[in-house]
């Protein structure tokens, strides 16, 4: 001490003048890391490009966003007595670890534990790492105390739900036999034109669902009988599609039918064939779409950091489940598409407005999704909740405006016959099956307190 104040003595210009940037260190390295919604968002956008790169199917891109969403909200719920834990409420989640300092940035921890569990679920791994290391590199500059602790919690909650998530018969269904095509039966569905790619996740009702208590819960009324006869009604079905689609198609590419089919499309891989040449454009998946919606009505509405995340949990909980039960009744019904029965037996010229995807026609996929994000959605902004829909100018398409989410699912739903893919009771049907699940979703999850 008495050394020290020797050197004050001799130097005091050359302490003085040091005293701010030691003040300014001194304040760098108290200034905690503030995370926001627009964070949470970024992270989210990130993961959604990287699962276009890497062509991921809807059911599958579904339960790449549950899974980071659930452990990032069962770390913001800790702090925040406004939500419930989703412990013992969702089919096999235990309680995660406790942060070991009650100081612990949470609202950082959840996001690295988003970006953790979401690099385990993807193929592209470096597009995350790349990402998350730039944002490290930030808040390790800026408090690297404060970010190293709530690194090593994120990463322990991350290991926590990944054994959880490991558990859902996922990895099993990857080495399970493929669809087999029935030939001899002239109703059950076949490979469609240009890729005829063999039938996507035929084993998805075996995944664990969240919230179900099986995948058939609500399984839906088996479709019309299959007949051909003109006056029976699922002909009849057959042939409204035919007919709306050559209606539309004859009004041009400009006609609201044609914007509203395109502008839900969402189909992750569209086969384009030019001569001997076939490449794939990529596009987001329907569960991607709705996930966009989930940030439209955050940022519209000012949502908080914890809103936010508890708005995408429960969404894509919703999606997740909504998957689980539709794809259980495509296999079950395994219903041949509108466009092999139009080539077969109406024109074999025609093409749909869509490029039909790889899998039985009924239920409709999209509708179903839509009719459960859009009830969950509801649920948490209420109602009249209007918005302008951008989710999918990135990829060439207009705007859209919505009165509310349920107006917005009704279109999506309906678009599937405008593109030609669906028969008008896939769609009713698939609609309501879809709000059956949101509808459990909101009531036997109490998220809220």
């Amino acid at each position: 001490m008495i050394e020290k104040m020797k050197l004050l003595n001799k130097y005091p210009i050359l302490f003085a003048l040091l005293i701010p940037v030691l003040l300014l260190n001194s304040c760098a390295e108290k200034e905690s890391i503030l995370i926001t919604s627009d964070d949470y968002h970024n992270s989210v956008d990130k993961i959604t490009l990287i699962m276009v790169h890497d062509i991921f199917s809807p059911p599958v891109a579904s339960r790449i966003y549950a899974y980071p969403n659930i452990a990032a909200y069962e770390i913001i719920v800790q702090k925040d007595s406004a939500y419930r834990s989703l412990t013992g409420q969702l089919e096999g989640l235990t309680a995660i670890p406790k942060a070991d300092d009650q100081t612990t940035n949470f609202g950082l921890a959840a996001l690295i534990a988003h970006m953790d569990v979401s690099k385990s679920l993807i193929f592209s791994e470096e597009k995350v790492e790349s990402y998350r290391d730039s944002l490290y590199q930030i808040w390790s500059a800026k408090n690297k105390t404060e970010f190293e602790t709530a690194k090593a919690y994120g990463l322990k909650v991350s290991d926590h739900i990944k054994n959880w998530y490991d558990g859902d018969l996922y990895k099993q269904t990857r080495t399970m036999p493929k669809f087999t095509i029935d030939t001899d039966d002239p109703s059950r569905w076949q490979p469609t034109p240009p890729a005829y790619m063999d039938g996507i996740e035929p084993h998805w009702n075996k995944i664990r669902s969240f919230v179900l208590d099986s995948a058939a819960q609500f399984k839906p009324l088996p479709p019309p009988p299959y007949s051909l006869e003109k006056d029976s009604d699922f002909y009849k079905e057959l042939l409204e599609v035919y007919e709306i689609s050559q209606k539309i198609t004859e009004e041009g590419d400009s006609s609201e039918e044609v914007v509203i089919a395109r502008f839900w499309d969402c189909n992750p891989y569209v086969s384009v064939t030019r001569g001997h040449l076939m490449f794939a454009t990529k596009k987001i998946t329907p569960g991607a779409h709705w996930i966009g919606i989930v940030k439209i009505a955050c940022k519209k509405s000012n949502a908080d950091f914890n809103k936010t995340v508890f708005a995408y949990t429960k969404t894509s909980i919703g999606i997740f489940d909504a998957f689980i039960s539709c794809w259980d009744e495509k296999y079950r019904s395994n219903l041949i598409r509108p466009e092999t029965l139009i080539h077969q037996n109406i024109d074999e010229n025609w093409k749909p407005i869509l490029q039909t995807p790889p899998f039985p026609e009924y239920s409709s996929g999209h509708s179903v999704v839509s009719g459960s994000a859009a009830t969950i959605l509801t649920h948490i902004f209420g109602d009249d909740f209007s918005f302008t829909d951008d989710t999918e100018l990135a990829y060439g398409l207009p705007v859209r405006f919505f009165t509310s989410f349920n107006k917005a699912a009704q279109e999506a739903a309906i678009s599937r016959m405008y593109g030609g893919i669906h028969y008008r009771f896939a769609i009713e049907i698939g609609l309501r099956q879809g709000i059956e699940v949101g509808e459990l979703v909101v009531e036997k999850l109490a998220m809220n307190k």
